[in-house]
């Protein structure tokens, strides 16, 4: 069984280009209940974290291969919430990020993230 839920779409969870890892956003979804592990922004941004994580993983990585994210909040008012178990994920040099608010995410979720590693393995 996979450590990070399918794509809902026609699309792919991530694609590789050489050293470079892209996800897909990835959303709440534990994988092995094909559900949202709460309707809290810190259970869903943990949950969000540990599908990344098991993508990169998968590729050979680590956390702290991560250069770039792009977190999708579906209310600005949960980025301080998001960012305590954010910070729980990555060490110093932090990736770049950019954090943005978005009218509706999909499935109704509180967040969406994406990472982009370079992964020398």
């Amino acid at each position: 069984m996979k450590k990070y839920p399918e794509a809902i779409g026609p699309y792919s969870a991530y694609r590789r280009v050489g050293n470079l890892v892209y996800t897909s956003g990835q959303l709440p979804i534990n994988p092995e209940t094909n559900e949202f592990p709460s309707d809290k922004i810190e259970c869903q941004t943990r949950q969000s974290l540990l599908n990344v994580k098991a993508i990169i993983e998968e590729n050979g990585g680590s956390m702290d291969d991560i250069i770039k994210t792009t977190v999708f909040l579906n209310d600005m008012n949960d980025f301080n919430a998001m960012n305590e178990v954010y910070k729980e994920f990555f060490n110093s040099p932090y990736p770049a990020r950019t954090a943005v608010a978005v009218e509706k995410l999909p499935k109704n979720a509180l967040v969406e993230i994406e990472v982009i590693a370079a992964i020398d393995k």
